[in-house]
């Protein structure tokens, strides 16, 4: 397959993120022994970097669990070749070749596959092997969600490059209705102060620009660490005692009860734990920049609506 990467600004007309990111070719030629259809897609990923395909991927490596999770919820399953290591839902990407991890992709098991698209997270792929990649001549799609928007926004770029582009524009509604939805019935009721644990040790937490703080506002409740600095700070317990959060929301994968609720349970003297408002969701659905992030707002949303309760 033939492509190309552009910047945005060198390309007349093509879109940047802040505009939806995406513009799509369509032409037909015609030769002297018939007509043959010749279908161009052009779209910007979140660099502003522009891939040009004269054809649908077909063979597509994605490298994060999430992207993956994308690419089978808008019909690309069938088009993947390689996936990331933790890249476990649904059921069918666990028989997929893995390419790598979190730092340090397999490059050699990737050009091995053949891939006509590779899909990546800007954030969560080591920058070195991302640029020998595209320095090697392979096509590289990079998105960085930040906001809830810009995952359905990508499953609609996703779904224009493997040639999904009508199904991708449903799903895409159906999880921003999904998301409006608990935001309209929720947003407007009785804030509450809202502690989320990442990590217990060190403690991390999430400011502000995360996802998830926008999820824990949508939901009625106020970040108590969205002020400070970096994406997923680190804070002290003290810190935490002293901002007194009325729920205590954490991730695990786990079916047991994590160790870290039991160890708050150790300082009454925080409102949520006195309340009994410490609330485990499923981390994959509330820590993967995809589909079943749904499921864990709705998660989220009620944990609150029962601290609510309670307070």
């Amino acid at each position: 397959m033939r492509y190309l990467r552009t910047r945005a600004d060198a390309v007349p007309g093509l879109m940047g993120k802040a505009g939806i990111g995406f513009r799509i070719l369509i032409s037909i030629a015609l030769f002297a022994f018939g007509s043959v259809k010749s279908f161009a897609v052009e779209v910007a990923d979140d660099r502003g970097v522009g891939v040009l395909l004269d054809s649908p991927a077909r063979r597509v490596v994605a490298l994060a669990p999430h992207l993956t999770e994308i690419l089978f919820h808008i019909r690309g399953g069938d088009r993947l070749v390689g996936v990331m290591d933790h890249s476990d839902f649904p059921a069918a990407a666990q028989s997929l070749p893995r390419v790598g991890t979190h730092n340090r992709l397999d490059i050699e098991a990737i050009l091995a596959l053949k891939p006509d698209l590779i899909v990546g997270w800007g954030s969560g792929n080591p920058p070195q092997d991302i640029a020998l990649l595209e320095r090697l001549g392979l096509p590289v799609f990079i998105s960085e969600p930040r906001a809830v928007a810009d995952i359905g926004t990508l499953m609609r770029r996703l779904g224009t490059l493997i040639d999904e582009a009508s199904f991708a524009r449903q799903r895409a509604a159906d999880f921003e209705k999904g998301v409006n939805d608990l935001a309209v019935r929720y947003s407007n009721r009785r804030r509450l102060r809202v502690f989320f644990q990442v990590w217990e040790q060190p403690l991390y937490t999430l400011n502000r620009e995360h996802i998830v703080s926008e999820l824990i506002a949508d939901c009625g409740g106020a970040n108590i660490f969205a002020d400070l600095a970096g994406l997923s700070p680190v804070v002290s317990l003290e810190a935490v005692i002293a901002r007194d959060p009325q729920v205590i929301v954490g991730g695990s994968s786990a079916d047991a009860l994590p160790a870290w609720v039991k160890r708050w349970r150790e300082w009454p003297s925080v409102t949520a734990v006195r309340l009994g408002q410490i609330h485990v969701i499923n981390a994959d659905h509330i820590g993967r920049m995809g589909p079943r992030l749904l499921d864990g707002m709705r998660a989220l949303c009620n944990a609150i609506d029962q601290a609510r309760n309670a307070v």
